[in-house]
C-alpha cells in the first residue's frame, strides 16, 4: 500500500474548501485508479488472476464488498479505497501460488481495515479542514508514523496471506518458494523489505523453513 505516496500528492495537491484530510486522501486516490489502464476483458491472463481471486473470496467470504481491477502497466498489486483490489494481468503467468499469495496479501488489507487504520493516522495529525499551513507543519511527523505502520500493515498482510495459502494446502516450503521467485526487495517507505518480510512471517505462527 502507497501510503507516502498519498500523503505528498494529498498534501501538495489543490484542496477543495471544506474538506478534510480523508476526502483528500480519497481523491487522490481515485485520481490514481481512473489513471491505470484495464486489461483487456477477453485477456487470456486477466481470466487467471480473476479466477484465482474467485478462489480467495469463496474460501475467506470477507464481510465487506470487494472489488478487483485486473490492469496493464507498472503496477503489479495494491489496495485502493480500502476496498479496490488492483492487479497486474502479468501474474496470469505466474504460477498459481505466487498469484494467490500476492492476491491474498492485497484482500489482507481489506479485511483487516488497513485503510481506516491509516485514515486515523492523518486524522490524528491533520484534524478538522486541510489547510496549507496545517499540513506543512506536521507532514514530516505525519510521513514517519504512517510509514511506521505501513510496514506493520505490511507485515499483517503478510501473515494473512500465509495463513489463507496453507489453509488452501498450500505447503510452507512452496510460500518460502514464492518470496524467492519475486525476488528480493529493498525497503522503501511503504514497504518491508523481503528479508524483513521473512522474518516478521518466522516470528509467527506461520513458521517458515530457512532460506538456502
Amino acid at each position: 500500500m502507497r501510503w507516502l505516496l498519498f500523503i505528498w500528492v494529498a498534501l501538495s495537491a489543490g484542496v477543495a474548501r471544506g474538506e478534510d484530510i480523508v476526502e483528500v486522501l480519497g481523491r487522490s486516490q481515485q485520481v490514481r485508479l481512473d489513471r491505470l489502464q484495464a486489461a483487456p476483458a477477453d485477456s487470456a491472463r486477466a481470466t487467471k488472476v480473476r479466477a484465482s481471486f474467485d478462489t480467495l473470496i469463496r474460501t475467506l467470504r470477507p464481510a465487506r464488498s470487494v472489488e478487483l481491477r485486473v490492469i496493464r502497466g507498472d503496477t503489479l498489486a495494491e489496495t485502493l479505497h480500502g476496498h479496490v483490489v488492483v492487479a497486474n494481468e502479468s501474474m496470469g503467468d505466474w504460477p498459481e501460488e505466487d498469484r494467490l499469495f500476492v492476491l491474498a496479501h492485497e484482500l489482507g488489507h481489506v479485511m483487516q481495515d488497513h485503510w481506516s487504520q491509516m485514515s486515523g493516522v492523518y486524522q490524528k495529525w491533520v484534524p478538522g479542514m486541510v489547510t496549507p499551513q496545517q499540513t506543512d507543519a506536521v507532514a514530516a511527523l505525519l510521513g514517519r508514523e504512517a510509514s511506521g505502520l505501513a510496514y506493520q500493515q505490511e507485515y499483517e498482510a503478510d501473515a494473512f496471506a500465509a495463513r489463507t495459502l496453507e489453509s488452501l494446502g498450500i505447503s510452507r516450503h512452496e510460500l518460502l518458494s514464492v518470496f524467492i521467485r519475486l525476488g528480493a526487495r529493498r525497503d522503501s517507505p511503504t514497504h518491508p523489505g523481503t528479508q524483513k518480510r521473512l522474518a516478521s512471517l518466522r516470528a509467527t505462527e506461520i513458521k517458515l523453513p530457512a532460506a538456502p
